[in-house]
Formats: C-alpha cells, sequence, structure tokens
C-alpha cells in the first residue's frame, strides 16, 4: 500500500507536467489530439491523487503505524472524526489534502468547459497543472507522506489535546477548499491575459468558482475563529495570530475582487483592478501557505521549522513575476470603456470599496511581516501584537461598514440630489434614532455609538431595498408580502442573495462591536462556598474534583451561576491531561443567551484542592457573531444558486460552438 501511495503520486507529477504542456504545444501548433490528450492528463492526475489520498486516509483508518505520518498523528483510541481528521494534521497530510482538492478541481474545471471557452481553456489547464506540479513535486521530493519507520509501534503519538475539537474536522478542510478554489479565477485571468481576451468573459466563467471559493474561505475563518473561541481558554476568538492574518488577508482581497468585477460587468470599468485583485488574492494564498510551514513565524497553527518555505517563497516570487509581467504587458488592452461620471455614483462607491478593502488587507500584511523586517534590519524580531491590528484596521471597518450602506442607495452613473434626498432620508433617521436611545441609555464610548450607529445604516438600507422589491412585486403581480419575499429573492439571487450576505456581516460586526468594546474580566481564587462577583453575575465555587477517563485524566469545578438572587445555571469548567502531552488543556464553560456569554476557566487548584483560580468573562452579544456567520452563508448560497436564465444561456452557448471548424473551435471531444 505504501509503494502504491508514493508510486501514484510520482506518476501524477509525471503526468501533471504533460498536463501541462500539452495542452499549450496544441494549442500554438493547432493540433487538437494535444488539446484532448492535457484533458484527459488532467482526469488521470485526479484517479492518481484520489487514490493516494484514498490510501493514506485507510491507513489511518487502520491503524498502519508503519507509516512515520501515521503514527505521529494518530493513536488507536482517538474517536473516529479525529482520527480522519489527523489526516490534515501535519503537513505532509495537508500538502496532499492540498493537491487532492486542486486535482478534483482542475478535473471539474476541464469537464465544465470541454465545449466552451476553445481559446481560453489550455491555457486555464496549464496554471491549473504548474501548480499541481508545484505542489506534486514537494510531495514526491521533500515531504513524503508514505515515509516508513524501521519499526512498527504498538500505538501512536495521537493528536495534540488541542487538535481535539471537532473545528479540527471543519476549520482546515473549508479553508482547503477556499484556498484551492481561488486557483480557478486566477487560472481564467492568467489565461485570458495570455490570449488578449480581456473582456468580461473570463469573469462570467468563473463568477461561481469565485463565490464557492469566498464562501469556504468565510467559513474556515469562522470555524477558525470559534474554535480557538470554545478551546484556547483565552476569552476572545481573534487574537491576529500571523496565521490567522494570512487567512484573512486573501478573503479581504478576496471580496474586493468579488464587489469589483461588477462594475466590470456593467460599465466596462475596473479591468486592471481585477486581475490585479485576483493575482493578489491567489498571492497571498501563497503567502498564507509558506507562513504555516517555513517556521518564520512563531503560531500556534504553524507545522514548525521545515526546509519547505524557501521552495513556497520561491513560488511565490514566481507566480508574481509571470503574472504581473503579463498585466503590465496587457495594459493596452485594458483600457475602460467608460469614465467615472461622477463622485456619487455606485462605481466611485464600488472603487472606494476596493480601496478600504486593500488597505486593511496591507496594513494586517504589514503587521504580520514587520518581526521579519525588524528583524533582518536590526537583528531583532519586534512582535506586533493585536491592539496595533485593532488600531489600525478598527477605523478601516467602521468605514467599510458605512459604505455598505451609502452603496445601495446610490445610481450608477451619477446620482441626483433628489435620489440621494429620497433615499437617505429613512436610513440617517433610524441611524440617529438608534444613536440617540443608546447615548441616552448611557453607552457613552466614541467607538460604540459610531459601530452602531453604521450598523443600523447599513441594515436600515437593506431592508428598505428588500421593502421597496416586496412592494414592486406587490402592485405588478398582486402577491401579498409572504409571498412576494421569497420570490422577490429567488428570482434575483445574485443581489438578494448579496444583501443577506450583507446582513449577516453586520450581525458579525454587531457581535465584534459589543464583545471588543464592553467585555468584562474577573479573576479570583476561590475556597468552597466563596464567591466571584461579575457584573450582574455571582459565581459561587461548589468545589474541585479530579477523576480519570478512558484516555485522560480530568480536574473539574462546579460552579453555581447566580443571576437575580436565583441560580440559574451550574458550569464545569476542566483542566484536561493527556498521557502523552506536559501541558493541561482548558475545557471551557460557556453560558450563552441573546444578550451575551459568559465565559468561564478553571485557571488553577491548590495542591489538596482546597481552593481553585478562576478567571471568566462577560463577551455582550457575541452570539450574534455565529448567528451572523449562518446568515452570510445562507446568501451566499442564495447568491451561487444556479438561476434558469443562466441555465438557458449556458446550454444555447454550448449549443452553437460548431462541432466541425478548423483550428481550435474544433475540439469538442
Amino acid at each position: 500500500m505504501v509503494d502504491v501511495g508514493r508510486a501514484a503520486l510520482a506518476l501524477a507529477l509525471i503526468i501533471a507536467v504533460f498536463g501541462g504542456a500539452a495542452p499549450v504545444l496544441g494549442a500554438r501548433s493547432g493540433f487538437p489530439e494535444l488539446l484532448v490528450a492535457g484533458r484527459r492528463a488532467v482526469y488521470v492526475v485526479g484517479a492518481l491523487v484520489s487514490v493516494a489520498g484514498l490510501l493514506l486516509l485507510y491507513a489511518f483508518l487502520t491503524h498502519d503505524f508503519i507509516l512515520q505520518y501515521v503514527a505521529q498523528y494518530s493513536a488507536r483510541d482517538m474517536a473516529l472524526i479525529y482520527t480522519i481528521s489527523a489526516f490534515w494534521a501535519g503537513q505532509e497530510g495537508s500538502l496532499l489534502l492540498w493537491a487532492w482538492v486542486l486535482a478534483l478541481f482542475a478535473s471539474l474545471v476541464a469537464w465544465q468547459n470541454r465545449r466552451r471557452h476553445p481559446d481560453l481553456m489550455p491555457y486555464v489547464q496549464a496554471v491549473l497543472m504548474v501548480n499541481q506540479t508545484f505542489i506534486l513535486g514537494v510531495l514526491v521530493l521533500l515531504s513524503d507522506p508514505f515515509a516508513k519507520l524501521q519499526f512498527t509501534p504498538a500505538d501512536g503519538q495521537g493528536l495534540n489535546p488541542l487538535l481535539e475539537n471537532m473545528g479540527m474536522f471543519f476549520h482546515p478542510t473549508t479553508l482547503y477548499l477556499g484556498y484551492v478554489g481561488f486557483t480557478v479565477p486566477f487560472a481564467f485571468a492568467m489565461a485570458a491575459l495570455i490570449k488578449g481576451k480581456l473582456g468580461d468573459e473570463w469573469i462570467r466563467s468563473t463568477r461561481r468558482w469565485t463565490l464557492v471559493a469566498w464562501f469556504f474561505l468565510t467559513l474556515g475563518n469562522l470555524f477558525g475563529a470559534q474554535w480557538a473561541y470554545v478551546e484556547l481558554g483565552w476569552g476572545g476568538y481573534w487574537a491576529w495570530d500571523p496565521v490567522e492574518s494570512a487567512s484573512f488577508m486573501p478573503w479581504l482581497v478576496g471580496t474586493a475582487y468579488l464587489h469589483s468585477v461588477m462594475v466590470q460587468q456593467r460599465r466596462g470599468m475596473l479591468k486592471v483592478w481585477n486581475i490585479a485583485l485576483i493575482i493578489a488574492t491567489y498571492s497571498l494564498v501563497l503567502f498564507g501557505t509558506f507562513l504555516t510551514r517555513s517556521g518564520v513565524l512563531a503560531s500556534v497553527h504553524t507545522f514548525g521549522q521545515s526546509g519547505l518555505g524557501p521552495f513556497f517563497l520561491a513560488f511565490i516570487g514566481l507566480t508574481l513575476a509571470v503574472s504581473l509581467g503579463l498585466l503590465i504587458d496587457r495594459l493596452p488592452l485594458l483600457r475602460s470603456e467608460h469614465e467615472l461620471d461622477s463622485f456619487l455614483s455606485r462605481e466611485s462607491s464600488f472603487l472606494f470599496n476596493n480601496l478600504i478593502l486593500v488597505g486593511a488587507a496591507f496594513a494586517t500584511f504589514w503587521g504580520t511581516v514587520f518581526p521579519l523586517i525588524s528583524e533582518a534590519v536590526r537583528g531583532v524580531k519586534i512582535t506586533v501584537g493585536a491592539p496595533f491590528f485593532n488600531q489600525v484596521n478598527g477605523p478601516i471597518f467602521l468605514a467599510l461598514i458605512a459604505l455598505m450602506g451609502i452603496c445601495p442607495l446610490i445610481s450608477w452613473r451619477k446620482a441626483s440630489p433628489d435620489n440621494l434626498a429620497r433615499n437617505f432620508l429613512y436610513p440617517l433617521a433610524g441611524t440617529l434614532v438608534l444613536v440617540a436611545l443608546l447615548f441616552i441609555a448611557g453607552v457613552r464610548e466614541f467607538y460604540a455609538l459610531l459601530a452602531f450607529g453604521a450598523c443600523t445604516l447599513v441594515a436600515t438600507t437593506l431592508l428598505l431595498e428588500f421593502f421597496r422589491g416586496v412592494r414592486a412585486r406587490g402592485r405588478i403581480y398582486g402577491e401579498n408580502p409572504p409571498r412576494a419575499l421569497p420570490r422577490l429573492i429567488w428570482h434575483n439571487k445574485p443581489r438578494y442573495g448579496g444583501y443577506i450576505v450583507h446582513l449577516g456581516v453586520i450581525l458579525i460586526a454587531v457581535g465584534v462591536a459589543g464583545s471588543s468594546l464592553f467585555q468584562a474580566v474577573g479573576e479570583a481564587n476561590l475556597k468552597p462556598g466563596e464567591s466571584l462577583q461579575l457584573r450582574q453575575y455571582t459565581l459561587i465555587n461548589r468545589g474541585v474534583a479530579e477523576y480519570p477517563t478512558a484516555t485522560r485524566r480530568v480536574v473539574a469545578a462546579s460552579v453555581d451561576v447566580v443571576k437575580d438572587g436565583k441560580v440559574v445555571d451550574t458550569l464545569s469548567p476542566a483542566k484536561l491531561f493527556h498521557p502523552n502531552y506536559e501541558n493541561p488543556v482548558s475545557e471551557v464553560a460557556i453560558r450563552t443567551t441573546p444578550q451575551e456569554d459568559l465565559y468561564v476557566i478553571l485557571a488553577g487548584w491548590a495542591d489538596d484542592y482546597s481552593s481553585a483560580t478562576f478567571k471568566a468573562y462577560v463577551n455582550p452579544l457575541i452570539v450574534w457573531l455565529w448567528i451572523g456567520g449562518v446568515v452570510l452563508l445562507l446568501g451566499t448560497a442564495i447568491a451561487v444558486w444556479p438561476d434558469r436564465r443562466e441555465v438557458r444561456q449556458s446550454v444555447s452557448a454550448r449549443q452553437t460552438v460548431p462541432t466541425v471548424t478548423s483550428g481550435l473551435a474544433g475540439v469538442t471531444r
């Protein structure tokens, strides 16, 4: 099995090289047989990498500890879900997962477009296979997941206890689906540059791929934040860790790209922006992969020191050099078809949206790499902490939220004074009323008033858009609101799916603002019966107990939660001791309500358990962060869902492709 897996990867590497070269040679020489062979090579690579991936997964499921990777990251007593998750727990397996997802995506792209885009597809396949060749080359030559031990141990070391969480199953997989998904629009953009076909054809062809990649990258970031919140025991969900930032940067630039392409499709503008944004997005994906595998920055997410960093850095440099060289060469073909008619226009608001998102990405990038720059210049690695990112990005994100409320209210091309007055009246009135109510209620924090005011502006704007659409359907079709609303959304999925995404973002912003600006923290050493007061909660220590389980030793406390003179809950924060790891893992106890989370940690205890130290947090409104994530993902799913008109147009386009013509257009097999 080991030899079969290694041989499958080696053969996949060879065929990937052929699959990258054959379509380009076929396109340039006019041999359609090479194009067909190149496409079939993509399928073969997908099959071979799938064989390797399934064999490694089988090795984990059967506890084949002769494999060094299996012995290092799994054990016999691990639950099935964690045994499967161990596949991508280390460097070798995560790279194989990357190669596997890329191989499947490349196969799907080749199959979907086997009769479409005959000019672009040879180069799309070439770009995908170049990326596949690099990952497979690293696996075969530098990071072999099928390396064997000289003996078979009776049991494996198992996962790091911090990884024994459901987040380990969902966070890496969704993040990789997002990362690898952005390879597809990048490949189409490079093909468009090579062929000089720089209209919106390549954008329309990749719209759904881009949305799916953004969907999974969003999901991956949310799963990571939730995992950090429940597992690390520090009361927060986002610490601006270097690898957290590395996954956030492509999300920011990818979001800018999603908005920017709408302007090109509508007005033929921002063509250079769109190419540059997709290049930056994919380069940041590679940069994040470099950070996790180079060991140049300390992070709980990295795989430690390895020799792969220089290879990834060289590949990033090559990607940037080639793609930017193509962009510069094609600048004359990327002229906008229209000029910006007015500062007060939707095109202008999209441009400001791009600038803000790219600015946030640059600030995050600078803070992430500054320790490396300081070490190179001064010989001292100066760490940039969360305060820097919060102070710099906080105002940027507030401006972005406000812009989300302004953009839907402004017309394309040029907004008239009457249009602005009519559209802004109700949103601004609602915003001012809410800010006044918060001020009367005692909220004096400037950033809180600004944040909740901006969120109200956006929410009012979006709800007004839904109201106008429902009212229009009522006038035209005689539908009542409960019937008109779902039909309104269903018959214009991209638009109203996008609005639902923005509502999700606002709920996330409410959760972030509330938990960041109004968090309360308390800590005390308590004997049984003693209490800690934190805002409206009284936490009473009822004692600490130690007990064994099948796989670990547990020290757990019992804490009564008293509110308004009544016991409303009993929480059990704990520490888990695993036999193969020296440091215990916190088991956080959380009481969640729509208003706030009460978050309790067992920080320490006396040797005889006569007292224990507790740390507690009150995190206001944090549940709306997770609810907002669900709403955001629902909106994305609606926007991605195929539309009947798109399906008809796609079928019509395929039927109009001639089956026998000269040159490349005749290749339809």
